[in-house]
């Protein structure tokens, strides 16, 4: 697990639906797209409009996709330009997100002490104040905008140096739930109940396809890390499957102005033909959808920016 790229080739020879799972747009029952020409060199199938299809990426394709520190300066300089992609240093995501918690907590420094561009961790349990549970704490809801790999949620790695970065260092919001939730249960039924809400309480979105993939995989080897740091093995194919489910309904594509999957738009299902029509006609982009794990329902993320 000591490495920071997720080669999609083990992910498909550990289960091929798995890799189908995580390349799921639960909005469109699609795939996730590309949503960038940055792959447009490897053939026609690789066009931003075009869907993420396990083929394209696995077997002669299989580093196609890599983290952003992976990628040439040429190439990380045109997604900059491009589409104002700039990855945050692990070091800025924790000052980030010890403000979230300091807010939550009442208090300064529950997770770790910051330093110059780092951070020491706190190693003592972590205490909860009056009136608030490790519980509450889990399934408080956490969404990282734009998230690209999902720096802000998982650090497994450092997105600007590349540095991996141990399990018991890890500064994500999903990193320091399931940090309580190991210092909370003990058994593997609680702790597998309890890691469940972590994630179901976690949620992301991004424009760029590749990314959309990164972050998932990052969301889910997460999990894996924590279960071999906890109890020393890895999670059954099952277990890693429903995480894998969840994480492909709260790590979504979407295009944050229109609040839209990319590349949605179909044609209405009848059209009045007119002689004068220059362009086929289109309808609207799909709204995005997310899930609520606890109703158990699926609702347009629009109705919840909305105030619905």
């Amino acid at each position: 697990m000591n490495t920071i790229d997720i080669n999609e080739q083990n992910i498909d020879e550990r289960s091929p639906a798995l890799l189908k799972l995580l390349l799921k747009d639960k909005t469109t029952e699609l795939n996730i797209r590309w949503a960038t020409d940055n792959y447009k060199q490897y053939g026609c199938d690789y066009a931003a409009e075009c869907q993420i299809k396990p083929e394209l990426i696995i077997g002669s394709h299989m580093k196609v996709i890599q983290p952003r520190v992976s990628k040439d300066l040429v190439e990380q300089s045109k997604r900059t330009r491009d589409k104002a992609e700039v990855f945050t240093p692990s070091w800025i995501c924790n000052e980030q997100n010890n403000l979230v918690d300091e807010a939550w907590f009442g208090r300064k420094d529950v997770f770790n002490y910051i330093t110059d561009n780092g951070w020491i961790t706190n190693e003592e349990i972590i205490v909860f104040p009056e009136g608030k549970t490790w519980k509450l704490y889990v399934d408080a809801r956490r969404l990282e905008v734009s998230c690209g790999e999902a720096p802000y949620l998982v650090s497994r790695y450092d997105t600007v140096s590349g540095k991996f970065i141990s399990v018991k260092e890890r500064i994500g919001l999903l990193d320091r739930k399931l940090r309580v939730v190991n210092e909370n249960t003990d058994n593997k039924d609680d702790w597998y109940k309890w890691t469940i809400r972590a994630y179901q309480s976690t949620y992301g979105y991004e424009f760029q396809g590749d990314n959309i993939l990164l972050a998932r995989e990052n969301l889910l080897y997460t999990f894996i890390d924590n279960m071999l740091y906890k109890f020393g093995h890895e999670p059954t194919l099952e277990q890693i499957k429903n995480i894998a489910i969840i994480v492909s309904w709260n790590i979504w594509q979407m295009d944050g102005l229109t609040l839209s999957a990319p590349y949605s738009e179909e044609k209405p299902a009848f059209i009045q033909i007119s002689l004068f029509d220059i362009e086929e006609e289109k309808g609207s982009p799909i709204p995005c959808k997310i899930f609520n794990w606890r109703a158990n329902y699926s609702l347009e993320f629009r109705s919840m920016v909305n105030g619905g």
